[in-house]
């Protein structure tokens, strides 16, 4: 049995900044830990070596690769979020989509009373939901 699972998304510089917005979004969030490189390398100094993190209590991590990757954020995996009501979604979409890509606007799709997929500025990709 595996000791635990948690989500994993790899920045290239921008982890602490997009933990840190995340982890302000929600209700039940918070920064469990950071492991950072030092002069050392191979990631520049200071930067994200490791971070454990908590959204709405789900399990995340993140990482600064000191590697530039020609891949990135796709949205066939996204964080899906229930929001309890319609200020929570409304308020999560403005911030999400602000400086994002917006891949279906907020509306009514005949599987939820109000729905939203999008990018975020760093490219993780959200669907917020309101049943």
């Amino acid at each position: 049995m595996a000791k635990s699972i948690a989500t994993f998304l790899m920045f290239e510089g921008k982890a602490e900044e997009a933990m840190n917005f995340y982890v302000s979004l929600f209700e039940g969030s918070e920064v469990q830990a950071i492991e950072r490189y030092g002069k050392e390398g191979p990631g520049a100094e200071g930067s994200v070596k490791k971070a454990d993190f908590l959204l709405g209590g789900h399990p995340l991590m993140c990482i600064d690769s000191p590697i530039p990757h020609a891949f990135k954020f796709t949205p066939s995996t996204s964080l899906f979020v229930e929001c309890a009501d319609e200020a929570e979604f409304d308020n999560t979409f403005a911030k999400l989509s602000e400086a994002g890509q917006i891949l279906m606007p907020p509306g009514n799709y005949g599987f939820s009373q109000k729905f939203t997929w999008l990018n975020d500025r760093f490219g993780v990709s959200w669907q917020l939901t309101l049943q």
